[in-house]
């Protein structure tokens, strides 16, 4: 399963000396994944997804956020750096479940 969207990178500081940079999943999408998932979640209700975004290619995990209500995807330094994204900016980000449908 393949999602593509535009999203908004934001910070997570709740940590003191930790800052990570992430956008959130449209609800749909969210909703969509929590359905298909359910049977391959991983540790705190990960699910692993390989990601682009501009010409950078990852795998990762997306993770549940209760707070937003949705999923959240980890947008690490070298994707920001090399797509020259930050805090505020939009991206368009095609994420792909591997997991899902597999075996």
């Amino acid at each position: 399963m393949t999602y593509e969207f535009d999203a908004a990178l934001w910070l997570w500081d709740a940590r003191q000396m930790d800052t990570w940079t992430f956008v959130s999943l449209p609800t749909e999408v969210a909703d969509e994944i929590l359905e298909l998932s359910a049977p391959y979640e991983r540790g705190f209700g990960s699910v692993r997804v390989e990601v682009v975004v501009g010409r950078t290619v990852w795998r990762t995990s997306v993770f549940p956020d209760s707070g937003r209500r949705t999923y959240v995807l980890p947008i690490k330094k070298a994707v920001r750096k090399a797509e020259r994204l930050e805090a505020g900016d939009t991206a368009r980000v095609r994420l792909t479940l591997l997991d899902v449908g597999a075996g």
